[in-house]
């Protein structure tokens, strides 16, 4: 190859480079993978495949909106640009309740909240009763009792939701090894 070729390669590929760059900085595309680090999900990678309107049940990643996103990167429990990964608990027609610390859908207690955070810090509480609106979700992952979720701030426009989180390599314990799902 001569030197003309290489400088022409060269900087085709800066351009291309800096051009996919560019994109991403105009069209801050979704995520389509991401890595959980926090225990109230297994530890690892997810798939985030597009769904607008879960079912209740499944694990979604979702943007919370701006306030709590900053209120959670303040307190250090993820960061600002970070997708929370949650069970879909409540859909619209459903009755949430928040009465004290034991949150319950249709009647149906599903979670606890706890007073304060792992650092003693007061975490928030919302109280009362009310029937989901249309486009509104409860998130919550009620197996792990210090999960930051709906038991402390309440439903979610369903606009904040990514898509389904897919396990590809996850872990089903802290000390346990990644696994292929």
């Amino acid at each position: 190859m001569t030197r003309r070729s290489w400088t022409i390669a060269t900087a085709a590929s800066a351009s291309l480079f800096g051009a996919s760059f560019a994109a991403i900085a105009v069209f801050d595309p979704l995520p389509r993978l991401v890595w959980n680090a926090s225990a109230s999900a297994p530890l690892g990678l997810y798939r985030i495949e597009p769904e607008r309107d879960p079912a209740v049940g499944p694990l979604v990643a979702v943007t919370p909106p701006a306030p709590l996103a900053r209120w959670l990167a303040e307190r250090g429990y993820l960061g600002e640009r970070v997708p929370l990964l949650k069970h879909v608990a409540a859909r619209s027609g459903q009755r949430v309740c928040r009465v004290g610390a034991v949150v319950s859908v249709d009647a149906r207690p599903v979670a606890v909240a706890l007073e304060h955070d792992g650092r003693g810090r007061p975490l928030p509480v919302w109280q009362g009763c009310r029937t989901l609106r249309a486009g509104e979700l409860l998130m919550l992952n009620p197996d792990h009792a210090d999960s930051m979720d709906g038991r402390y701030f309440g439903p979610l426009s369903a606009a904040t939701v990514l898509g389904r989180a897919v396990p590809i390599l996850t872990r089903d314990s802290p000390t346990a090894p990644l696994v292929w799902r």
